[in-house]
């Protein structure tokens, strides 16, 4: 399958998505690594993290960037020489990446009903606007708020953020695609423009939720 979609945020952003249709050695063929990266694909005990490791490669691709171009730092963020800020997700049939001249971080996450069993895990603040039936609806708040603090996350990276207790995530409609974000941890505050879409493939009932930040 080649590149499911294309969302150009702004003019300096962009997130191309991905849906994994492609055997592992379809994927293979078509993307050159570098010996660090072939060694971790080796090291991947699971077909599908391995084939959404490789679907990245080829989103990359897309972009006009190649393996040798990107990195991971120390606490595994990932980003290129250049000036570009990147950012990476995958979940089950779907990878994504977003490149900005922005700070930014892309999260994805599929619907399910799971997510309401662990909700008290990484919301607090959440708690004075959510309504906790077991609708639809809150189901899809909760994968909107997780998605937005795992892509603040993956911004600031830093060790002892809690997802529950140091980011918030300010009321928001479904109906609508944006909402605000702040982050308070180690006397520092910032603050997040988050995005949110819904992504549902033609090959599947499944639907998951495209969360993205911007570092205001």
């Amino acid at each position: 399958m080649p590149l499911f979609q294309t969302i150009q945020c702004n003019e300096n952003t962009r997130i191309l998505i991905w849906e994994i249709t492609e055997s592992f050695d379809e994927l293979r063929s078509k993307v050159v690594l570098k010996e660090k990266t072939q060694l971790r694909l080796n090291g991947m005990k699971s077909e599908m993290h391995q084939r959404a490791f490789l679907s990245v490669r080829m989103l990359i691709q897309e972009m006009g960037f190649t393996d040798k171009d990107l990195h991971y730092d120390e606490f595994g963020k990932p980003y290129f020489d250049c000036d570009n800020y990147i950012s990476i997700t995958h979940s089950y049939r779907f990878a994504a990446i977003i490149i900005s001249n922005e700070t930014v971080g892309i999260d994805m996450e599929l619907q399910r009903e799971k997510i309401i069993r662990i909700g008290d895990k990484f919301t607090d603040y959440e708690c004075n606007y959510l309504k906790p039936y077991f609708s639809e609806e809150y189901i899809k708040k909760l994968t909107v708020i997780w998605g937005a603090k795992e892509a603040i996350f993956k911004i600031r990276n830093e060790k002892g953020i809690s997802f529950k207790d140091h980011i918030n995530v300010e009321d928001f409609s479904l109906d609508e695609s944006q909402t605000q974000a702040s982050l308070h941890f180690d006397n520092l505050i910032k603050d997040f423009d988050v995005h949110y879409k819904e992504i549902q493939s033609e090959n599947s009932e499944d639907k998951f939720t495209l969360v993205f930040a911007f570092e205001k």
